[in-house]
């Protein structure tokens, strides 16, 4: 066993990039400026959006909605701003 060479701070380094990967908060305007597929992308890699929304919210977001939500991720409207959400995330409603 003393050929065995196990570099321990290599592996718990990798482990810390892995948790930060996904852990994103995207801010941005939904206003139909930017293509639905970018909106997909970002959830699809793990980022949370919160979104300022200018105009009708389920138009503006009609072209991503059902992508999310069959991914296993969530839309809110909380005020003026939707919030979306990536699977395994899950929006706490329960102090409003």
């Amino acid at each position: 066993m003393s050929d065995f060479d196990l570099d321990l701070q290599a592996v718990e380094d990798q482990m810390d990039d892995d948790e930060r990967e996904g852990s994103r908060i995207v801010l941005g305007i939904l206003d139909g400026s930017t293509p639905d597929e970018e909106w997909i992308a970002e959830v699809d890699g793990g980022a949370v959006l919160v979104l300022d929304v200018e105009g009708d919210v389920n138009e503006l977001a009609a072209g991503f909605a059902r992508q999310v939500t069959e991914m296993g991720g969530e839309l809110m409207r909380f005020r003026n701003f939707l919030l979306v959400t990536p699977p395994g995330v899950v929006v706490d409603t329960e102090r409003l």
